[in-house]
């Protein structure tokens, strides 16, 4: 797997105003506008895919549109490609990704640009509309073909594990089904609320006051309303659940890894990573259940080299994974290849990286 990470700042220079219906809400409206588009970057790669995600702040009476568009190797560039129209609440707009956007050279896989041409470089563009919308961070994921995956032996982050809070996703079984009713479905919203957590951050008791006082996690139901995707009609949205935690003064950005060496890295740094993947039972010893996507929180590795993760599908959220096991289900082609979420406070650094982020 080659992958890289760009980051962006956003200073808006295109202003306007225009129409938007919201197909999820009561009609059409005119937003004045702000645009800004990026330089074109080179992925120094045959790009198969891209996924940004971003940190934002749009308060009432604002919402964003985030695009990219790409440059075949033979210098082609393709139309603007919508990945997703973002609010922090359903005042405004519904936020949602957009299908049927697929043409000769790519489509939109929920919050992922799939070429059908490599792609060799690419734009990004973000527009606010109403007042008072501001950006902290955009980044684009660029990722080739997925190759055989690589099992890597224990390193750096062997006998650490970082005391992120468990929370389950079980215990919301039933929970408010127009955000897709919780339990089997939360995982996203349940992992994102652990590492907020972790980093003292999330919503305030008045933010959480509209859920029922016997919710065992507030925190957890508010995090699904607010990460819900209308027309994915899900919580599972990546760029989603970043911006989410960009709301409580958390950066954070989408990449791919490309072993749990780099993972390692860093937990070591203090720095838990939310992991995608997908396994039938037995290729996931310990995990008690088969799944076609999850999503979990690594939060450390045994003296042994073993993950430590709080995966909120299981009965008591802790659990050790074998080594190989793991790296093998999160990195392979056929799911998620190695898709993470990094969310840290700007004050604690990243670790050194080739790229990855």
């Amino acid at each position: 797997m080659i992958s890289r990470v760009a980051f962006q700042p956003v200073a808006p220079a295109e202003r306007g105003s225009r129409g938007y219906h919201d197909p999820f809400g009561d009609g059409a409206a005119v937003w004045d506008y702000a645009a800004w588009t990026s330089p074109e970057i080179e992925t120094g790669f045959p790009a198969a895919e891209l996924v940004p995600s971003w940190t934002a702040r749009t308060p009432a009476g604002s919402w964003l549109e985030v695009e990219l568009r790409g440059r075949t190797a033979e210098g082609r560039r393709t139309r603007w490609y919508v990945m997703g129209r973002w609010a922090e609440t359903a005042a405004d707009i519904r936020r949602t990704s957009l299908p049927g956007q697929g043409d000769e050279d790519g489509d939109v896989a929920v919050d992922t640009l799939v070429a059908k041409r490599p792609l060799v470089a690419y734009q990004v563009r973000i527009t606010l509309y109403g007042t008072g919308a501001s950006v902290g961070r955009v980044s684009v994921m660029a990722s080739g073909a997925p190759g055989p995956v690589r099992s890597t032996t224990p390193g750096v982050a062997s006998g650490i594990e970082l005391p992120v809070p468990p929370l389950s996703q079980r215990v919301h079984a039933g929970h408010y089904p127009e955000w897709d009713g919780g339990g089997g479905s939360w995982c996203s919203p349940s992992s994102v609320t652990m590492v907020l957590g972790f980093w003292g951050r999330g919503p305030s008791a008045e933010e959480l006051a509209w859920v029922d006082p016997a919710d065992p996690c507030p925190a957890v139901d508010h995090a699904a309303r607010d990460m819900y995707d209308h027309s994915y009609q899900g919580c599972g949205n990546w760029p989603f659940s970043v911006a989410y935690a960009g709301r409580y003064g958390l950066d954070g950005f989408v990449t791919r890894l490309r072993s749990l060496a780099e993972l390692e890295r860093l937990i070591a740094a203090g720095i838990p990573v939310i992991t995608s993947q997908s396994f039938k039972e037995h290729e996931l010893p310990g995990a008690g259940y088969s799944t076609t996507g999850h999503i979990m929180v690594v939060t450390g590795f045994t003296a042994t080299g073993d993950v430590i993760a709080n995966d909120p599908a299981t009965e008591g959220v802790r659990r050790i994974y074998p080594r190989a096991a793991f790296e093998n289900v999160w990195l392979r082609g056929s799911g998620s290849a190695g898709i993470v979420y990094v969310l840290h406070p700007p004050e604690v650094p990243l670790p050194p990286s080739d790229g990855n982020w």
